[in-house]
């Protein structure tokens, strides 16, 4: 026995956003026995496992175009105005489970789009939230995930700025400035969330506590490779795993204390499933 000190940030685990998702497709599971949802529920294929045994139905908007007359759940991440329009075609039931913050945001680039506003949005290529938003501007705004993607001597001089909501506060406000500086007139809109930013902090003041760091995220979840890099900056004992069976024991020494963390999208209850594993060590 390695003897080993393990304890579990409380911080970490779904956001209000994911608990509100889960917790209405729970509902309707537990009446109905089965639920179709767009898109995976959240970014952790070990929450995903756990839902489906109870009669979740993953689909994608290919599937979607063929389904009628079922109900079908709307994850955190938001859909576009499209996926809407073909739900009442198609005489679905949308369970609408977007974050309301998200919501807030894809109703103020609606806004900006609306004004004739020339919209740059931070955020991931592809990312669900992202797909979201750009559907409020018939795709017309300019999505970029790094400042080096810009030509930014070709820019307009006058730009109207959002970001995904899970980005980072402090590279946003980087980008912002870097703009600035050379002559672009900004109207920035700050759309992070802060329960989402806020972890950062949170993390790093956590990761330094403890010998080593294990955080717990699904693959999938672009929040949860920013924060695990969070943590690794601290601590370069930082290991991701998806699962408590990729635990490594040859990771610690005797008698070392062990943080356990995780994204907006780990379940607490998987964290304590790694945790009951790294205690037996």
């Amino acid at each position: 026995m390695l003897n080993l000190d393990v304890h579990i940030d409380q911080h970490s685990g779904f956001c209000f956003g994911v608990v509100y998702a889960i917790e209405m497709a729970e509902e309707i599971l537990d009446n109905e026995g089965y639920l179709y949802c767009l898109g995976d529920i959240v970014h952790n294929d070990e929450e995903v496992k756990r839902l489906t045994k109870k009669g979740l139905i993953i689909i994608n908007h290919e599937d979607l175009k063929k389904l009628t007359g079922e109900k079908v759940l709307i994850r955190a991440h938001g859909e576009p105005p499209s996926t809407y329009e073909l739900a009442i075609n198609n005489n679905l039931t949308l369970i609408d489970a977007s974050c309301p913050v998200v919501l807030k945001l894809q109703n103020r680039i609606k806004n900006s789009f609306d004004k004739q506003e020339t919209i740059y949005i931070y955020g991931k290529h592809g990312h669900a939230e992202v797909i979201g938003l750009l559907g409020q501007t018939g795709n017309k705004a300019i999505v970029f995930q790094d400042i080096s993607e810009l030509d930014i001597p070709s820019l307009p001089r006058n730009i109207t700025l959002y970001s995904q909501t899970t980005k980072s506060t402090d590279k946003f406000y980087e980008i912002n400035q870097i703009l600035r500086e050379n002559g672009i007139t900004i109207n920035t809109n700050d759309t992070i969330c802060r329960q989402v930013s806020n972890r950062d902090k949170e993390l790093r003041d956590f990761s330094s506590k403890f010998d080593h760091i294990v955080f717990v995220s699904g693959t999938k979840s672009s929040n949860g490779k920013v924060l695990f890099n969070v943590c690794r900056e601290k601590n370069p004992n930082t290991y991701f795993v998806s699962n408590p069976d990729e635990v490594d024991p040859s990771w610690f020494q005797a008698n070392q204390s062990i943080g356990i963390c995780g994204a907006t999208s780990t379940p607490m209850w998987l964290m304590e499933q790694v945790k009951d594993r790294i205690v037996k060590f």
